[in-house]
């Protein structure tokens, strides 16, 4: 079943890319006389308070979730392995200083420095990504810095040193290259991780404003008829339960 977490993330990368090829419902438009409806082959996720098909929402909903993560990896990523690439080859104060800074981010909990990032920068989805990339950095950071360490100290860099080779000709062709694949799982893990927090952050109101189709805030609207009308919050749920454990699962085969 080693094929079967590939498939959840092509499910819904498939989703946010051609969604009218899922369903031909209107993500925003409801009919009331339809409303909170169970799931039948009509609606295979059943309809919201409003008659919305809830499948469709949850498609046209993954564009928001998934585009958010892929912004929020690529900040950790790039900010990340750069001070880790400049810490470990550096050396020195410059190191001292980057990993103590690296080691107050990851004091703080990744919901709170996500929501004091948002409080400053404001609500909305690109800033919630913007956050959630923020809090990864030092993650990264730390990934990066003791990759790079151990490749800096190897004969074939020390030999292109030897060489003539320029400090930052020797870092962009041997020591980076040959750092970046536990990073790379790193962002695989991340990946996942960034759609859980801004599912949680679009949960508690800091997200996507309704009625866009963002699937943290579909979790959040059906919470009030979770004892009637369980479709609302679980099957939502489930959608990003799947995606999480499939990048953790990706993550672990590619490292």
């Amino acid at each position: 079943m080693r094929w079967l977490p590939w498939a959840v993330i092509a499910l819904v990368v498939l989703w946010a890319a051609m969604p009218s090829l899922f369903t031909g419902y209107d993500p925003l438009a409801g009919v009331p006389a339809e409303k909170l409806q169970g799931p039948s082959a009509a609606h295979l996720f059943g309809t919201d308070a409003v008659g919305r098909d809830l499948f469709a929402r949850v498609v046209h909903g993954s564009v928001h979730s998934l585009s958010g993560a892929l912004v929020a990896v690529a900040v950790g990523l790039v900010l990340g392995t750069l001070l880790g690439l400049i810490a470990g080859s550096v050396r020195g104060v410059v190191d001292e200083i980057v990993m103590r800074v690296m080691d107050v981010l990851l004091s703080v909990p990744g919901l709170l420095l996500a929501l004091t990032v948002i409080i400053l920068l404001g609500p909305g989805t690109v800033h919630v990504a913007l956050a959630v990339g923020v809090g990864s950095v030092a993650s990264f950071a730390r990934l990066a810095r003791a990759e790079v360490v151990r490749v800096r100290r190897t004969d074939y860099v020390e030999a292109a040193f030897g060489s003539g080779g320029t400090f930052a000709g020797v870092l962009w062709r041997h020591v980076l290259p040959n750092s970046l694949g536990p990073v790379i799982a790193l962002s695989a893990l991340q990946f996942g991780v960034a759609i859980l927090a801004i599912s949680t952050l679009g949960f508690l109101g800091y997200g996507a404003e309704p009625p866009t189709p963002e699937w943290g805030l579909l979790i959040a609207e059906g919470r009030n008829y979770l004892a009637t009308s369980w479709w609302l919050t679980t099957l939502p749920g489930a959608v990003v339960v799947a995606v999480v454990l499939a990048a953790g699962r990706i993550s672990k085969e590619i490292r």
